[in-house]
């Protein structure tokens, strides 16, 4: 059996991408079968990649110092996911830092000083970003977040100032703009300061909310970017891109290179005046594929406005079902809508919430899954399919609101049931006792 992630009504998770242009793109990446290990290896998969990382990076507002078109070291690359990003990122921090202090003290040894490095992100990332700690050796510290799911300035700073009075030295911070659970957004513009300060390298994970930065009344959320030294959003979620196509860009693509260069004399390349990135040196495999070609033909099929119509579309679903949820007073939508996700709990409590989430989940005819907000287990739901219209999304309420009746009516019965039993045998032992 397979999950038909682009069904109208499967809700779960984020978004997968998929659209006939990207298919063609894919099938003709795959068909030239090139491997793309140096320029000289394919010259079209990596010049194909460094014009449409441009495009796509112009079109979200990123500074200029992110594109490869910019006079300075910056730049974009494919990855195959938010969760490589996010690890080769932590592995360029790394090699950085130990870079930094080595040339303030040359004499420093290099192992002692790495076990001293902590990473920070807030408890609200992904899995992906306390992973990437496990496999970069390097202590992940998940901060609390405020109530709205955002980890605030002040909370980084203390993180920072008790672990340097400890002996330990902050490097890596993940900040999210759209967490997973909720779809919360980290203001940038706290935490990029104190990362300024201390010499930590700012990491922004917006692997969903990331691509609606095309349009531009979604652009303040993404406030402070300029103290970013390294930006990934997953094209192959929102963007009608296949899997695998994870788009990141760093201010300083030599970063990546001092972290990652490895010579052999069968790798050498083309010497050229003008600036060429060998990718291999911007990622953990050595083989790249030709991903760019799908992202290519998506670009230039829809182009920007009918990408934008495309979130704008789903966003505007969403609302659509967030009034639907508000018009019933059996429900709480918490916290706040955001982008195409809506978030929900019955008032009765958790344990009726996540009997509704269950029961749905076992008839298969709707597919949500559940997360947590101040405590509390909520139900998200999310616009997904790139087919599912306004008609989809109230067919997708009536499931829901019908299974509710059904179990609050269970519920009630249920309680009665119980309460019967119980003076049931209040009076059957009353009795006992006047005997």
């Amino acid at each position: 059996m397979t999950t038909r992630w682009h069904s109208p009504q499967f809700h779960a998770y984020y978004p997968t991408g998929t659209s006939f242009a990207s298919i063609i793109g894919g099938l003709l990446g795959d068909g030239l079968g090139v491997v793309g290990i140096t320029w000289m290896a394919s010259p079209a998969c990596t010049e194909l990649e460094v014009v449409t990382m441009n495009w796509l990076g112009q079109l979200l507002g990123l500074p200029k110092e992110f594109l490869n078109c910019s006079p300075g070291s910056g730049g974009g690359v494919i990855q195959g996911s938010a969760s490589e990003a996010t690890l080769v990122c932590l592995l360029a921090a790394k090699d950085k830092m130990i870079r930094r202090l080595k040339s303030l003290n040359p004499d420093i040894d290099e192992d002692l000083t790495k076990i001293k490095f902590v990473a920070y992100s807030s408890d609200q990332s992904n899995s992906s970003v306390e992973k990437s700690g496990l496999l970069g050796s390097m202590k992940m510290k998940l901060l609390k977040a405020d109530p709205s799911g955002r980890l605030r300035g002040h909370t980084l700073q203390k993180a920072f100032e008790e672990d340097i009075a400890n002996g330990l030295i902050p490097c890596y911070v993940v900040a999210n703009l759209g967490t997973t659970g909720t779809c919360a957004f980290d203001p940038l513009d706290e935490l990029g300061p104190i990362c300024q300060k201390y010499n930590a390298w700012l990491h922004v994970d917006a692997a969903y909310a990331g691509a609606a930065f095309i349009c531009p009344e979604y652009r303040h959320l993404m406030k402070g970017i300029e103290y970013a030294d390294s930006f990934d959003i997953n094209a192959h979620k929102w963007l009608l891109v296949l899997f695998d196509c994870s788009t990141m860009w760093v201010k300083d693509g030599y970063d990546l290179i001092n972290a990652f260069d490895v010579q052999r004399i069968y790798l050498e390349d083309v010497k050229a005046e003008i600036k060429i990135p060998d990718y291999r040196h911007w990622q953990m495999p050595l083989g790249r594929r030709f991903r760019s070609l799908k992202l290519w033909t998506v670009m230039k099929s829809y182009g920007a406005e009918g990408l934008r119509n495309h979130i704008r579309s789903q966003v505007g679903l969403a609302q659509h079902f967030a009034n639907l949820v508000q018009a019933d007073d059996r429900f709480i939508i918490e916290p706040e809508p955001a982008m195409g996700l809506v978030c929900f709990r019955l008032i009765e409590g958790d344990k009726i919430t996540k009997k509704l989430l269950n029961n749905l989940t076992e008839k298969k005819k709707i597919f949500m899954v559940g997360a947590s907000c101040k405590g509390r287990f909520i139900i998200r739901m999310v616009i997904c399919s790139q087919f599912t219209t306004k008609e989809d999304v109230e067919v997708s309420w009536k499931l829901i609101k019908d299974e509710t009746d059904t179990l609050i009516t269970y519920e009630k019965v249920h309680m009665k049931s119980i309460t019967t039993m119980n003076e049931n045998i209040k009076n059957i032992n009353m009795c006992e006792k006047s005997k």
